[in-house]
């Protein structure tokens, strides 16, 4: 067997082709039990250039994670939501969000970022010292 088919089979390899983009899980997390247009994506991650945004967001189409609705109108409008496969990453993403959360505590930081329900939707870098 080639050193590159070692992981084919492998789940947790299978789960990272799919949301280990570079900005996927956090383009899923927001779009958990929301549907939101591209600016607002934009607004969301805003580290994240246009050009980067689309394709991970193409990505996840493609996969099957997010659905992709455009309306016939001028300017035209695309919204984006979760699939019923996108819809069920959310435990994992939980999970990744407390896992970070904890860590994070533990050197000190509070976490403070969009991903707490949009309480800081604008904070650079997403921590906030605690020291």
């Amino acid at each position: 067997m080639k050193d590159t088919q070692v992981n084919m089979n492998c789940p947790v390899s299978k789960t990272l082709r799919l949301i280990g983009g570079k900005y996927k899980a956090l383009l899923l997390w927001h779009l958990t039990g929301k549907t939101l247009r591209f600016g607002e994506l934009s607004k969301l991650v805003p580290e994240a250039t246009p050009k980067m945004l689309t394709q991970q967001l193409r990505e996840l189409e493609q996969d099957g994670l997010i659905f992709r609705e455009v309306y016939p109108v001028v300017p035209p409008k695309v919204e984006y939501s979760l699939t019923e496969r996108g819809k069920s990453l959310f435990s994992i993403l939980n999970a990744m969000y407390n896992w970070g959360a904890e860590l994070m505590e533990a050197e000190g930081y509070t976490p403070a970022c969009s991903m707490t329900n949009g309480a800081n939707a604008n904070c650079p870098g997403c921590v906030t010292d605690k020291r």
